[in-house]
């Protein structure tokens, strides 16, 4: 086996551990928190928890 090979070979096990690694991630929910933070971006408001909670605080 040469050089170039083992290192070929390498670079492919390598490629296939972070491309496991990240279908097992992106296969997760989103928390909670990052659901209400794009909801506020794409609303350009707050949402209904963050609105209760400034009612309380008031």
């Amino acid at each position: 086996m040469t050089r170039q090979t083992r290192k070929t070979e390498i670079d492919a096990e390598i490629d296939a551990n972070l491309k496991r690694a990240f279908d097992n991630l992106a296969n997760e929910p989103v928390p909670d928190r990052f659901t209400d933070l794009l909801n506020q971006l794409r609303t350009g408001g707050a949402t209904d928890a963050s609105q209760k909670e400034a009612q309380n605080d008031d």
